[in-house]
């Protein structure tokens, strides 16, 4: 068994531009900022319901809920009704086109969001929804839908039937949380968990246009984690996301939650600890740790684990209620960064609540590996307000986005070394209930970011869904 151990000065926290030193920008590159161009409706009267503090529309760990492909822009949601539906519309359209595709959602459970993948091999639109340790249903649309959008119109006739399997590939009966990915040559890879929470596995399964092949998985939830409280022998790997650069390398940050509540100093805490970070330059078939060392084989004996070196990035307790699933976003340069978030310690060493806690005193961290390889940290000056997440995203000079609950947005340049993060947008008037999605794939083909939330309601009554969205820098 490998000895966990950190590596050795992995974080550099910074607070002043002073103290950073890696990737300097072009003098002439403007710094963030962010325009309100307008906002439109996808749904004015969607599910809405909260558990685990969240909305099953409106979860930021989806990949994706909201995406731009080919000059449409696409989103997924459940109607009040309880219908699965996907919408599009032309880029700068007011107006969204909405199909039902079959399916009707079974619980209410915010895990059991809608996810969407484009398989650029053969055109197609893929969704995976309504899974929480348990099975799934998968709808994918014709070949070419996605590659002649003014051509074909955007009927129910264009996707298939809904399966409980890939096109026959069962995977598991305990699937969670899907997230499709695309690979440089233009297949398609979902990441799922194995299992269930504290207990669970990362995998890949991976679509080339004609066939789906699982690939395995590639997390283990085995061996032993000790604290100053306690041990746990047993856990699952948290993704903050799972991305290709631009030069084809797949980047994962990630937590690990214990599933003996034994490593925390108070049971109202959340048992996730440390962020790590692996990379894989083979499409995920092997993961190394930030050294380039494999520490694990998708679909072999070896995976990547809690004892392995050279994982952590940012050690932390348990004491804290780090967030699990945030946010990550690779620069221009392939260098990738996170958004983490938990209860610094100057408000003490031990959160008794973590819903409570991180509410009054959480704050959210830009962590990130610069050009020299060191790994950096910096405290985003903007209280969290929210048990919640935060979402990141990089515009094309590389400035850097936390998009917080409520639609609150902050950033920071690259030309200080992320060290000036402020407040741009308060998300005043949005009425936001809390996480929010974000297209990820729209900045890069439009310089627009755009944001999926949903307005605040109370108990099951339906409210407005839609979409906001934000120049940035020309």
């Amino acid at each position: 068994m490998r000895r966990r151990t950190l590596l050795t000065g992995a974080i550099v926290t910074a607070m002043s531009t002073s103290a950073l030193t890696g990737g300097t920008a072009r003098a002439a590159d403007p710094g963030p900022s962010v325009t309100p161009a307008g906002t439109t409706t996808l749904d004015s009267q969607a599910i809405f319901f909260v558990s685990y503090d969240g909305l099953v529309n409106n979860n930021s760990f989806q990949k994706n809920g909201l995406l731009t492909y080919k000059g449409y822009q696409y989103a997924v949601w459940y109607t009040a009704d309880r219908n699965a539906v996907v919408g599009r519309r032309p880029l700068g359209a007011s107006t969204w086109s909405t199909v039902k595709v079959g399916h009707t959602l079974r619980y209410n459970d915010s895990h059991n969001v809608i996810s969407m993948g484009v398989s650029r091999i053969d055109g197609r639109l893929h969704l995976n929804m309504d899974s929480h340790s348990d099975g799934f249903t998968y709808v994918k649309s014709v070949a070419g839908l996605m590659d002649n959008p003014a051509g074909l119109s955007w009927t129910a006739s264009r996707f298939g039937a809904p399966q409980s399997t890939l096109d026959g590939l069962a995977l598991t009966s305990q699937f969670t949380y899907p997230q499709f990915v695309s690979t440089p040559e233009g297949r398609l890879q979902l990441s799922y968990r194995v299992a269930v929470s504290g207990n669970g596995r990362n995998a890949l399964a991976e679509y080339d246009g004609s066939t789906w092949t699982a690939l395995g998985e590639w997390s283990s939830s085995t061996g032993t984690y000790t604290s100053e409280h306690g041990s746990s022998t047993a856990r699952n790997m948290y993704l903050h996301g799972i991305d290709y650069d631009r030069n084809g390398r797949l980047h994962s940050f990630f937590t690990w939650r214990e599933q003996n509540g034994a490593v925390m100093c108070n049971g109202g805490g959340l048992t996730n600890h440390d962020t790590g970070y692996v990379y894989s330059d083979d499409r995920g078939r092997t993961w190394r740790n930030n050294a380039g060392t494999v520490v694990g084989t998708t679909g072999g004996a070896d995976r990547v684990a809690v004892t392995d070196p050279g994982l952590v990035v940012d050690p932390l307790n348990a004491d804290h209620s780090l967030m699990n699933q945030e946010s990550q976003f690779t620069d221009s340069a392939g260098l990738p960064h996170a958004i983490i978030s938990y209860v610094p310690g100057r408000f003490g060493q031990c959160t008794t609540n973590y819903v409570a806690n991180r509410t009054a005193n959480g704050r959210a961290f830009h962590v990130r590996k610069n050009a020299s390889g060191t790994w950096q940290k910096t405290e985003i000056p903007v209280p969290l307000n929210s048990s919640q997440r935060t979402k990141l995203v990089l515009d094309k000079y590389d400035n850097a986005y936390a998009i917080f609950p409520f639609g609150r947005i902050a950033g920071a340049s690259k030309a200080s070394g992320y060290t000036d993060w402020r407040l741009l947008y308060d998300g005043g008037g949005l009425n936001a209930f809390g996480e929010v999605v974000v297209d990820e794939t729209r900045i890069a083909q439009d310089n627009v970011l755009s944001v999926m939330y949903q307005e605040k309601s109370t108990g099951t009554t339906p409210s407005a869904l839609r979409v906001v969205d934000f120049r940035l820098p020309a």
